[in-house]
């Protein structure tokens, strides 16, 4: 069957915008030519700089014929009605509807429409241009006097289907067999009839690497092979390699080198000098584990001299960028931290909730107030806060906003401060994301916990709490980020009593929380039975879920739910029918059965254990203690009827049945919990 080949040619498009628009445009075309009836193979998308390219497999010559059967109104039904039925189905007279009958309904009419399959280059040369025009790019401009929008002026459009262009126009742009390779090596232009004629002369003569996969490996292969033939290693970075394979359509790999000089910055400014500015790759040199003098840059041009003047050039470049760097650097380090703070009072964080300065002020109090909840020096987490965001205002961080933290740690390095105190400075940030380590010192942990707090307190004092999908302040990164610092570092911290928290906000972190205990496989309804009794220390709550299920999973745990769950219903439809709650002591003296004297044994019993167990914090004994009440529950209801003739006896079986709920509700509301 034949093949479809379409290529959009075009000036560069931003390599962030590559994978996805050629991801859109196969999918695009296959929706297209599904809608149309017309049936296809394997579907191969190719994406670059300048190109996006699908392929399709054994497209149908044809689309299918259509036959339809259109029901109409009943026969000997008012004219108006047969007119529009006709209008509808395109009939020039009721003659040409077939009649049939239902033994409910009687006769009606039925028109019957058969629309013939239309040539496969019929729909392509409509569904292209559609599908061109109606393409969504992130960012898209106009040019010449057209009314076309594209990433960038489009420039060529193969389109070739079964060895035959397909003709149709774009915007005075006509359709054609001729592709462009490299600007230097192999511009063409080639004229292609399959997919195989395309990918030979593009990929031979043409000096083009079609395949986003392809130029990606070749690219980090070489990467690690030049630092390796030179004694070093590639310092990886997957975004920066992701976005170089969408820079080059013919990328080759050199070793540059820089001035040794530039060594003695913070090696994240080198770095970032490197990739930002210039997409290069740092290099280490494993014998001292710092940076070496060197990168790795990927041209779009083999030379023929190896790359020698281009490694060259690129290393004038970047020695401009580092001198800028230094000069950044030089300017920072002659003002102390506490003098670029000052500059924070000109700076609003939330024109509700005062200037940076204010943030930092509430920060440094709370920080100094959990210190010892965290086991941090108060002093040094006092201080650390109050330098924490300064270094916001510095020229490197205005040049690189990435590095807010990191530079302020040097600066407090270089002035003298505790190590403690400059850690706390860089890590206070942290985590900014699921991936991303937390702060694991007692400083670092007290600031980065009064810092996120004292946000979500305060968006939630001023009412602005993320609504759906809609979070630009980033307070649920913000909360999950106070649950993993608590949990991962075993803070034992009450979120209510030792935080200004609410019980809204409390509902927040709740939800946080629920989100990080499911992907470690805990369930979401214990942890809302557990948050039911009002429990606000994330460890303590952590720690009773997973007691509760493990014993949950086990037979004693699934055969006292089950135990609960009856007698939870029975009470329910009693209290509603009596309107009464049934709460409160039994009379032992209306005690006459065997079982119900054991379960009201039990109960008194396992109310003082479980008690003791909860406040010792012994989670375990707690399960165990719930665990010994199954035979004594199963034997009750078993061999006692609640709903006994005298009014009395059943009040109390009632009230010996709520003990059940209140010794369980100790544990968690076990309302709550599914099964």
């Amino acid at each position: 069957m034949p093949q479809l080949l379409l290529e959009l040619f075009c000036e560069e498009i931003p390599a962030r915008m590559q994978a996805k628009a050629e991801s859109d445009l196969g999918e695009a075309i296959k929706k297209e030519l599904s809608g149309a009836g017309l049936e296809f193979g394997a579907v191969e998308t190719l994406g670059g700089p300048r190109r996006l390219t699908v392929i399709v497999s054994d497209v149908a010559e044809k689309s299918a014929d259509v036959r339809e059967e259109r029901k109409g109104p009943k026969v000997g039904a008012p004219e108006k009605a047969v007119e529009g039925f006709m209008r509808g189905a395109g009939l020039t007279s009721i003659d040409q509807a077939e009649i049939k009958s239902d033994p409910k309904k009687g006769d009606f009419y039925v028109a019957v429409i058969e629309t013939p399959g239309r040539a496969a280059t019929d729909i392509i040369a409509e569904i292209v241009p559609s599908v061109i025009r109606g393409f969504h790019w992130p960012k898209s401009m106009r040019w010449g006097t057209g009314d076309l929008r594209w990433v960038r002026p489009l420039q060529r459009v193969v389109c070739v289907f079964g060895g035959e262009v397909v003709s149709f126009d774009v915007d005075g742009l006509a359709s054609g067999n001729e592709t462009e390779g490299h600007r230097v090596h192999g511009r063409g232009p080639f004229a292609v009839t399959d997919a195989d004629s395309y990918k030979a002369a593009l990929e031979g003569e043409g000096h083009v690497m079609l395949s986003r996969e392809a130029r990606r490996s070749k690219i980090h292969a070489d990467a690690q092979k030049v630092c390796a033939d030179a004694g070093l290693e590639l310092v990886e970075d997957i975004g920066l390699l992701e976005e170089v394979t969408g820079l080059a359509e013919w990328p080759v790999v050199l070793l540059g080198e820089m001035d040794p000089a530039f060594l003695d910055l913070p090696e994240e400014v080198i770095q970032l000098s490197m990739r930002v500015h210039q997409k290069y790759f740092a290099v280490r040199d494993p014998k001292t584990g710092g940076l070496a003098p060197n990168f790795v840059v990927v041209a779009n041009i083999s030379a023929k001299d190896g790359g020698k003047k281009i490694a060259e050039g690129n290393s004038r470049v970047l020695s401009a960028r580092l001198n800028d760097g230094r000069f950044f650097w030089d300017n920072d380090l002659a003002t102390p931290l506490e003098d670029m703070g000052e500059k924070l009072k000109t700076i609003d964080f939330k024109k509700e909730l005062g200037t940076i300065a204010d943030k930092v002020e509430r920060v440094a109090a709370l920080a100094k107030e959990l210190a010892p909840k965290v086991g941090a020096d108060p002093a040094l987490a006092e201080r650390a806060a109050r330098l924490s965001k300064s270094d916001l205002v510095s020229e490197m961080v205005y040049e690189f906003p990435e590095l807010q933290g990191v530079m302020g740690r040097y600066y407090a390095q270089k002035q003298g401060e505790p190590q403690a105190v400059a850690d706390a400075i860089r890590d206070h940030y942290k985590p900014q994301g699921p991936s991303d380590a937390v702060p694991s010192e007692p400083v670092s942990i007290a600031v980065a916990l009064a810092d996120k707090l004292d946000t979500l307190v305060g968006f939630w004092a001023i009412d602005e709490k993320p609504t759906g999908s809609k979070d630009p302040f980033a307070l649920r990164r913000a909360a999950l980020g106070v649950v993993r610092i608590v949990l991962e570092n075993n803070v034992r911290l009450a979120l209510t009593k030792d935080t200004q928290v609410n019980a809204d906000l409390l509902s927040f972190f709740a939800d946080r929380l629920k989100q990080y205990l499911r992907d470690q496989g805990k369930r979401h309804d214990l942890i809302d039975a557990v948050f039911a009794l009002g429990e606000d220390d994330l460890v303590a709550i952590t720690n009773r879920v997973d007691a509760l299920q493990s014993f949950l999973s086990s037979d004693d745990g699934a055969n006292l739910l089950a135990g609960f769950k009856r007698a939870a219903n029975i009470l329910k439809a009693e209290e509603k029918k009596d309107g009464t709650t049934y709460q409160g002591s039994v009379n032992q003296q209306l005690l006459s059965e065997k079982q119900e004297k054991d379960l009201f044994d039990a109960l008194q019993d396992g109310e003082i254990r479980a008690g003791a167990a909860l406040t010792a914090e012994d989670f375990e004994a707690a399960m165990g203690v719930l665990s010994s009440l199954r035979g004594a529950i199963d034997a009750f209801f078993d061999h006692v009827t609640v709903n006994a003739d005298d009014v009395a006896v059943r009040q109390n079986r009632l009230y010996l049945l709520s003990q059940i709920r209140s010794v369980l509700g100790q544990v968690a509301d076990f309302t709550k919990i599914e099964g």
